[in-house]
């Protein structure tokens, strides 16, 4: 498999270390950095899982990359453990924040192969041996002092950089603030329709409210002690009456109705007839 362009540390260093004799030389276990200058020079593997031996890979030696293996030309440097331990790295460093509190650790290294530059840095937040824990990505100028097992920025807290690898609280923790994000901005949404609405609804309630009357009023009905009434009937009014009379009850005063005073309409009749 022909080497990529950039590699991350943690993949370099769970891989078995084959040689082109076709011996095997361990699984990597520290990194050989030089971190002044931001710079991985190599590797170093265990050969066995007993005794001090170490071996020291330069990085120059890696030929080709498995999908366990890790294939590389020559043959590595004797060393021991004492003095892989004197070796000088950022890995596993507290990342220490603006007011002195611990932010992470420095979990892993995204390389450059062929010069061994580092790109940038991978800190973690909670212990970076855990299995799907978060990733974020530190460059090298973030930082403003190196100390041995120290790092020191001026950050605040992790989240002001950004994101590499969501593990799956952080990844629900993301979408849940996208989506209350996205439902804050429907529902100022909604709200600037409704107000847009509402305002010119009562735009319209004032200009309706506002119009002059029509050129034709509306008719109103006549007073039932006007002329008009009189005219609607068909006769004249009375003036020395409140009411008045319908045309067709209409009888003459100076004849009573002889059904309400029956004695009184004989006696009239009996003066008129002189007969009777």
């Amino acid at each position: 498999m022909p080497l990529p362009d950039h590699l991350l540390l943690s993949d370099l260093l769970r891989r078995q270390v084959r040689c082109d004799a076709g011996h095997e030389h361990g699984v990597g276990a520290l990194a050989w950095m030089h971190p002044p200058v931001h710079r991985l020079l190599g590797w170093i593997s265990k050969p066995s899982s007993f005794g001090s031996k170490r071996l020291a890979w330069r990085l120059n030696q890696l030929r080709g990359l498995g999908e366990l293996e890790l294939f590389v030309q020559g043959e590595g440097a004797d060393t021991d453990q004492l003095t892989v331990e004197r070796l000088p790295t950022l890995i596993d460093a507290a990342l220490v924040g603006q007011q002195g509190q611990v932010l992470g650790s420095v979990a892993d290294a995204a390389v450059e192969l062929s010069s061994g530059r580092i790109l940038h840095y991978l800190v973690a937040r909670s212990d970076p041996r855990l299995p799907g824990s978060s990733r974020w990505r530190l460059t090298p100028d973030r930082l403003l002092d190196q100390q041995p097992g120290q790092v020191v920025t001026a950050l605040s807290q992790l989240d002001e950089l950004p994101l590499a690898r969501a593990s799956v609280r952080q990844e629900f923790l993301r979408r849940s603030r996208r989506w209350r994000d996205q439902i804050g901005e429907e529902t100022s949404r909604l709200r600037d329709q409704f107000q847009d609405v509402g305002g010119r609804f009562e735009e319209r309630l004032e200009g309706w409210l506002e119009e002059p009357d029509g050129l034709n009023p509306p008719r109103r009905s006549p007073s039932v002690d006007g002329p008009e009434a009189w005219e609607s009937w068909g006769g004249e009014p009375n003036p020395d009456s409140s009411r008045y009379e319908p045309p067709g009850d209409r009888r003459s005063r100076a004849r009573p109705d002889p059904r309400q005073s029956p004695g009184l309409a004989r006696d009239q009749d009996s003066e008129e007839d002189p007969w009777v």
